[in-house]
C-alpha cells in the first residue's frame, strides 16, 4: 500500500512499546508516509510516571523498528506537551526534518491519573486537561498554519475514546478531555475546511497496551472486583467478544488520512467492536 507516499506524519506520544502510537506511525509508515515520532522523553513527577510516559531510548527503538519494517524515513522529537514553547517546536522539528507537514495525529494523553472524584486533586486534573485538551489544540494551530502554507490541505486525527462519548466513573478528567477534545475536533473541522484541512477523531474503546493492563488492574480494584471479573464483564458489553488491538484504530487512522476519505470531516468515528454505537 502507498496511499500515503510522498506525505509526512507527526504522531504525538509514540515511544511506548505496543502503544497506539508505536501501531499508528508504523501503519502510516507502511503506506507510504515519511513519520515524525514524538513523546515526552523522560519520566517526571506523579503526573508523567514510567507507566504513562515514553522515555527518548523507547522513542528510538521505535523509530529503529518503523524504519526496518517498512524503510520509511523515521525521525524522533520530544517534548513535554504542557509546555508551549515545545508544542512549537515538536511542529517546526517535522518541517525542519521533512519540509512540511501533511498529518497531524494527536495522540499522546494522560489515560492513568484515575480516582474518585471527591479525591480528585488539582494538579492532576490541570495535567490531563493540558495534555488531552489543551495540547492537541495548539498543536494543530501550528500544524494548521503550517499545512495552510504549504497550500496542499492536509489531515489532522485526534485520538479521542469511547469516553468522549459515554462517561466513566473514576476517570473524570480523563472522560471529560475526551468530550472536549471532540467538541475541539468539531469546530476545527469547520474552520480549517476551506484550506483542504480535515479534522476528524477516533474512539476506541479499551485497547490492550501496556497503559490498557494498568488500567485494568485499577477498574478492578475499583470497582472491587478481581481482574478476571473485570475483563470478562468488559468482553460481555462488546458485540464483537474481544478488546480493541492496537492496530485497529490504526487502520481506522489511516483511512482517514488517506484520499479515500476526503470527504469526511468534524467526525468521530468509533472503533468499539460495537460497543460504543451512538
Amino acid at each position: 500500500m502507498a496511499r500515503l507516499a510522498g506525505k509526512v506524519a507527526l504522531v504525538t506520544g509514540a515511544g511506548r512499546a505496543k502503544g497506539l502510537g508505536q501501531a499508528i506511525a508504523l501503519r502510516l509508515a507502511a503506506e507510504g508516509a515519511a513519520v515524525m515520532l514524538h513523546d515526552r522523553g523522560a519520566v517526571g513527577d506523579e503526573t508523567a510516571p514510567a507507566h504513562g510516559v515514553g522515555v527518548a531510548d523507547d522513542l528510538e527503538r521505535t523509530a529503529e523498528a518503523i524504519r526496518a519494517a517498512t524503510g520509511a524515513r523515521v525521525a524522533t522529537v520530544t517534548g513535554d506537551l504542557r509546555d508551549d514553547g515545545a508544542i512549537a517546536g515538536i511542529v517546526a522539528a517535522a518541517d525542519a526534518a521533512f519540509g512540511g507537514l501533511d498529518i497531524l495525529i494527536n495522540n499522546a494523553g494522560i489515560g492513568y491519573l484515575f480516582g474518585p472524584l471527591t479525591e480528585m486533586e488539582p494538579a492532576h486534573l490541570d495535567a490531563v486537561l493540558a495534555v488531552n485538551l489543551r495540547a492537541p489544540m495548539l498543536l494543530t494551530r501550528h500544524a494548521a498554519a503550517l499545512m495552510i502554507r504549504g497550500g496542499q490541505g492536509g489531515r489532522v486525527v485526534n485520538i479521542a475514546s469511547q469516553a468522549g462519548k459515554s462517561g466513566f466513573a473514576f476517570a473524570t478528567a480523563y472522560t471529560a478531555s475526551k468530550h472536549g477534545l471532540i467538541g475541539f475536533t468539531r469546530a476545527a473541522a469547520m474552520e480549517l475546511a476551506p484550506h483542504g484541512i480535515t479534522v476528524n477523531a477516533v474512539c476506541p474503546n479499551h485497547v490492550t497496551t501496556g497503559l490498557g493492563a494498568w488500567q485494568n488492574d485499577f477498574m478492578a480494584r475499583a470497582r472491587g472486583e478481581t481482574l478476571e471479573e473485570y475483563l470478562d464483564g468488559m468482553r460481555r458489553r462488546i458485540p464483537l467478544g474481544r478488546t480493541g488491538q492496537p492496530e485497529d484504530t490504526a487502520a481506522a487512522v489511516a483511512y482517514l488520512c488517506s484520499p479515500d476519505a476526503a470527504y469526511v470531516t468534524a467526525e468521530a468515528m468509533n472503533v468499539s467492536g460495537g460497543e460504543e454505537y451512538h
